[in-house]
């Protein structure tokens, strides 16, 4: 027979560790070794009695919980690290893997899916709540997406696609902007290429469609 999941809860509330605590110690093949109210408690606790699954809050006083995660992994790789949370926001869930967390669950779930969600980190899988899954993705797709145009233009360039819009000549913009105008014609040359344009005309058409100057 196998020895039991050890698990350390914790968390700053009283009474989210005391419901936890409940749906575990039901449950066969998982005990809790211990609970504490705050990080530094926490990394305390795991250096005199090591655990196979922390259930980490990240919002705790004192050590936050992204801090007890990041301290967890550097020093005690083989650790798994449940995060159960109230916070499903693109942010929290972004820094939380990042950072190493095994498994991301919402407390709002976590009376239906805490113990499938422990079990499957202690056996070296991912668990995210439906919540948070969506996010991942959302984030991923963001970071797949390739850039648009708009977005490679610098500040500078920006400025120089509003007054080439405006009608005004590269003397008039390389005074109004201080510069000089070589540098005016640089930039309007490096805005071109990178949007892939031809003519004012066009430019001016990708400017109003983009927000970047109002439609006359």
């Amino acid at each position: 027979m196998s020895d039991p999941v050890r698990i350390l809860l914790a968390d700053d509330h009283p009474l989210v560790r005391a419901g936890v605590r409940r749906i575990l110690e039901v449950q066969p093949g998982i005990t809790v070794a211990g609970e504490v109210s705050d990080g530094d408690a926490a990394l305390d606790f795991l250096r005199q009695d090591p655990v196979d699954v922390l259930v980490l809050d990240l919002t705790m006083p004192g050590t936050d919980g992204f801090e007890v995660l990041r301290q967890v992994k550097a020093t005690l790789p083989g650790l798994k690290v449940l995060v159960l949370t109230m916070h499903a926001d693109a942010e929290y869930v972004a820094r939380a893997v990042q950072d190493g967390a095994d498994g991301y669950l919402l407390k709002d779930s976590a009376v239906q899916d805490l113990v499938a969600a422990i079990e499957a980190v202690q056996a070296g899988r991912a668990y995210y709540s439906p919540p948070v899954q969506r996010e991942l993705s959302e984030l991923l797709r963001a970071h797949s997406a390739p850039p648009r145009p708009m977005d490679t233009l610098t500040e500078r360039e920006r400025e120089v696609v509003g007054l080439v819009v405006k009608g005004l000549s590269t003397r008039e913009i390389a005074s109004q902007l201080d510069i000089s105008t070589r540098t005016v014609e640089t930039h309007r040359a490096n805005l071109m290429r990178k949007l892939n344009l031809k003519s004012v005309a066009l430019l001016t058409q990708f400017a109003i469609r983009e927000g970047l100057v109002q439609k006359p």
